[in-house]
């Protein structure tokens, strides 16, 4: 704090230091500077902006694709993929596409979200309701931290090993599709 002085003598102080005046409140009466070093204090904003993305976490949503008729073997393994997707903290978009006569019976796509809201009821929150779209129902499903953090408590080595085995079975499956 030196007190209140014109901005020549500011800059006159400053550069007697080898430091740079910056203006920190212009504003205010009288406007508010600092005597510092400009290149030093971008360097550390830079990098206390980083360190805040790395923080950060990015949600992406995951799809899963289904139709009324699907069997329960394959409903069953697209929605172990979904607990995955969860379990890693992803949001998952179930979608049920109705071809043809299928339109006309609606309420066997609304059981199987219904069925799918019952799958991942230990880990997920129904974001949004099974909502009809053209020939498409939609259902958005999030992780539920506190769900996640009772599941992983029950099944401590679990999660970790039912994520690692999934992601082994969909590599021996792309492998034998090639």
């Amino acid at each position: 704090m030196l007190g209140v002085m014109t901005v020549p003598e500011a800059l006159r102080i400053a550069e007697d230091r080898g430091l740079d005046l910056l203006e920190i409140a212009p504003t205010a009466t009288p406007p508010t500077c600092k005597i510092m070093d400009y290149g030093k204090w971008k360097y550390e904003n830079k990098k206390k902006a980083t360190a805040a993305r790395k923080k950060q976490t990015v949600v992406t949503i995951k799809e899963i694709q289904m139709r009324p008729r699907t069997d329960q073997h394959d409903f069953e393994t697209k929605m172990n993929h979904a607990r995955r997707f969860l379990l890693e903290g992803d949001k998952v978009k179930v979608s049920l596409r109705f071809m043809g006569r299928e339109m006309a019976h609606q309420e066997l796509g609304m059981d199987v979200m219904k069925k799918c809201i019952a799958f991942v009821d230990d880990l997920a929150l129904v974001e949004s309701q099974p909502k009809m779209e053209g020939k498409n129902m939609f259902l958005m499903l999030g992780p539920d931290p506190l769900k996640i953090k009772e599941y992983q408590k029950l099944h401590p080595n679990k999660s970790k090993q039912d994520t690692k085995e999934l992601a082994e079975l969909e590599e021996v499956e792309e492998d034998d599709e090639e």
